[in-house]
C-alpha cells in the first residue's frame, strides 16, 4: 500500500495530511480545471509565439533596419582577461523583447477592438416604440402627441 504523508504549509500553521498515494494526488491535481486551462493556454501560446516571432523577425525587424540603417549591436563586447562579456547580444535581446511586446500588444488590441464591435452590434437594444402617458399612465405610441385613452396632450 502506497501511502504518502506530506506537509501542507498554510497561513494558520503546518498541517499533516495523509493521501492514498502519489498517483491519486496527481490525478486530483491534473483534473482541476485551471490546470487543463493552463495547458491549453501554453499550447496555444507556443503556436502564437511562432506567428509573432515570424512577424517580428521577417517583417518588423527588416523595416526597422531600413529606417534605422542596419543597426546591429550583437558584435559589441567587453573583454576582461580571458572572459568576453557580450553585452551587445543582451541589448539586441532587449530590443527584440520590446518589439515583440509591442507587436503582441497591437495584435491583442486589434482582436479586442474587433470583438467589441461584434458584441456591440448584437447587444444594442432597439429604440423604444412606446411611451407612458404622464396623466393616465397608459402605454401609447412614441410619436403620439395626444393620449388615445385620456385625450391629454403629451410631449
Amino acid at each position: 500500500m502506497n501511502v504518502l504523508i506530506y506537509i501542507k504549509i498554510r497561513a494558520g500553521g503546518i498541517i499533516m495530511s495523509k493521501e492514498k498515494g502519489f498517483f491519486a494526488e496527481f490525478k486530483k491535481f491534473i483534473m482541476r480545471g485551471n490546470v487543463i486551462d493552463l495547458a491549453v493556454g501554453v499550447i496555444i501560446g507556443g503556436a502564437f509565439q511562432a506567428i509573432v516571432s515570424s512577424l517580428v523577425e521577417d517583417i518588423v525587424t527588416p523595416l526597422l533596419g531600413i529606417i534605422l540603417g542596419k543597426v546591429d549591436f550583437s558584435n559589441l563586447a567587453v573583454t576582461i582577461g580571458d572572459a568576453s562579456i557580450g553585452y551587445g547580444k543582451f541589448i539586441t535581446a532587449v530590443i527584440n523583447f520590446f518589439i515583440m511586446a509591442l507587436v503582441i500588444f497591437a495584435i491583442i488590441k486589434a482582436i479586442n477592438d474587433v470583438s467589441d464591435r461584434l458584441h456591440k452590434k448584437t447587444d444594442e437594444e432597439p429604440a423604444p416604440a412606446t411611451k407612458i402617458c404622464p396623466y393616465c399612465k397608459s402605454e401609447i405610441d412614441i410619436e403620439a402627441v395626444k393620449c388615445p385613452h385620456c385625450t391629454s396632450d403629451v410631449e
